[in-house]
């Protein structure tokens, strides 16, 4: 079983989906921290090694950010703050006129166990941003997240759907497949 620390609950219902798939056992925790500033690896390990410390057991977290190329990868690691500041609408806005629109949903993992460094495993899904909101599935970012090959924005896609390919189904892939390799060594 691994524990996931997270307050978001999105998260936990995409996390288990994939996990159910690999046949992991996923438990849920809400321990708030406060996360330093700094790239999404650098808030994955530090959230980690201190879940871990606090807890006593290995542990997950997981930062993402929507990361566009017009903007100079701007919201980034601002994510959240600028979702809940800003909001897609205000997104829209700033593309407005742009044609480049280009851009990608990172994840990162952070894994840590006691007495160990953290790990980390980045996962990330390409597409663009759509000219207007479409769907009101999932959450956040997800109704102007275009993904061209589907023709559709996250927004429009059912968790399933969405997890066969997103920024979270391929860091928490990464991590499973390396996670349970270790019972292997």
């Amino acid at each position: 079983m691994i524990t996931f620390i997270t307050g978001n609950e999105h998260k936990v219902i995409e996390a288990e989906n994939i996990f159910q798939i690999f046949g992991v056992k996923l438990e849920h925790i809400d321990l708030g921290y406060m996360e330093p500033q700094g790239t999404l690896e650098d808030v994955s390990k530090f959230g980690a090694k201190y879940a871990c410390q606090e807890l006593n057991r290995p542990v997950i977290v997981e930062d993402a950010g929507l990361f566009i190329r017009a903007l100079n990868g701007f919201p980034g690691t601002y994510s959240s703050y600028v979702q809940d500041s800003l909001g897609n609408e205000n997104i829209l806005k700033l593309m407005d006129g742009i044609d480049d629109r280009y851009a990608e949903f990172r994840s990162v993992i952070g894994y840590c166990a006691p007495n160990s460094e953290p790990k980390v495993f980045l996962g990330r899904v390409k597409g663009q941003i759509a000219h207007e909101e479409r769907g009101n599935l999932g959450f956040a970012f997800d109704p102007i997240f275009l993904v061209p090959e589907e023709g559709k924005t996250f927004g429009e896609l059912t968790t399933e759907e969405k997890n066969q390919f997103s920024h979270r189904r391929n860091s928490l892939e990464k991590f499973i497949n390396w996670y349970v390799s270790q019972d292997d060594e």
